[in-house]
């Protein structure tokens, strides 16, 4: 006789959310399983399926960041995985990264695990507008970046390229190109990126995006299969254009949170947070600290990662002094971002867990 057990206990002896549980149940892959009213029971000898959707795909097959983003965090991918907590897709079961940016850790944990939510947002309205055009309208967006492409790549001399570049900057900052024409502003945004300087998004006190040409000859500008990719790992994920403020209404004892804020500069020259028109200071990295405090008091798992003052002044510990309760965590990281070789290195920056 087969003893059962429920779909809860499964997914806790499995390390996989209850809702991965069902989903391998109505797909028959749990031999023996059946269904008591709207309840799945497992056989309690039962071993967990192979995840056919890792198995599936090809590392060249999966997400990963569309763009270039300042601050991204695909260096640190295996810092963060060492340090992330126990129980991802099993007691923990949402996910939330608040200044999404170039999305390199979202895009790792949704290849690895099973969320029932997951919630992203940033306050810059142009990347937001991508990730959503990506989500939703895909196919439409990569023909209009392959008409780009096409377009920048038949230009044989620096001079024309950089005349188009700043033709599209102009359409780009254009106030008449409105929510309307979001592919083509998703669009411009994604060729921007590839072809400025150094993949930065900068604005001025008027919000236009004011970055220089990047003199790049044969930049890959539409990557088709990573765009449908990165379209597939979004489908379930929800994106919002607001501050970071709105993970609150989202996170409980059962969310994963990374925060991401703009980096507190190291000193005055190096003090680059203007993704969009309003900057991030001490005063609004002190207003993050105490939302981290209320969501941690909430149950949320939180990590949060910032530039390590003590780079500069080992007596500057404002971080350590911010976040005293938590553990501060000083790793290795390369500094890429600068407009000189010669000032690009490694450095040292803060991991902070409430956990």
């Amino acid at each position: 006789m087969i003893q059962y057990i429920t779909a809860k206990d499964a997914a806790e002896k499995w390390n996989i959310s209850q809702r991965r549980v069902s989903i391998l149940c109505s797909e028959n892959r749990i031999p023996d399983a059946a269904m008591l009213g709207n309840m799945w029971l497992i056989p309690r000898d039962a071993e967990k399926p192979a995840d056919a959707r890792k198995n599936a795909k090809k590392k060249s097959d999966l997400p990963r960041p569309f763009i270039k983003w300042a601050g991204g965090k695909s260096q640190l991918l295996d810092t963060i995985a060492k340090i992330l907590p126990e129980g991802l897709g099993c007691k923990i079961t949402k996910y939330a990264e608040p200044f999404v940016g170039g999305g390199a850790l979202l895009f790792s944990l949704l290849q690895k695990h099973s969320f029932d939510e997951v919630y992203i947002c940033d306050s810059n309205k142009e990347l937001i507008n991508a990730y959503s055009i990506i989500k939703d309208s895909c196919e439409e967006l990569i023909k209009e970046l392959r008409i780009m492409e096409n377009e920048y790549l038949t230009l044989s001399t620096i001079e024309e390229k950089q005349d188009f570049y700043y033709k599209n900057r102009n359409t780009f900052n254009d106030e008449n190109l409105n929510d309307k024409n979001s592919v083509a502003k998703a669009a411009l945004f994604i060729f921007l990126n590839k072809t400025c300087f150094n993949g930065l998004y900068r604005v001025n006190k008027n919000g236009k995006f004011n970055v220089p040409f990047g003199k790049h000859m044969k930049p890959v500008i539409c990557d088709e299969k990573n765009l449908y990719a990165v379209s597939s790992a979004l489908k379930n994920v929800s994106i919002k254009a607001c501050d970071y403020h709105s993970v609150e209404t989202f996170a409980d004892d059962k969310t994963l949170i990374y925060f991401d804020p703009p980096y507190r500069p190291l000193n005055v020259n190096s003090a680059f947070t203007s993704y969009t028109e309003d900057s991030f200071n001490d005063k609004d990295q002190c207003e993050l600290a105490e939302l981290y405090k209320k969501l941690s008091c909430k149950g949320s798992k939180i990590i949060l990662s910032n530039s390590d003052p003590h780079n500069i002044d080992e007596k500057d510990d404002f971080f350590d002094d911010l976040y005293a309760e938590f553990n501060t965590r000083r790793i290795d990281a390369a500094r890429v971002i600068n407009s000189k070789a010669s000032a690009r290195g490694k450095i040292k920056e803060i991991l902070i867990t409430n956990y």
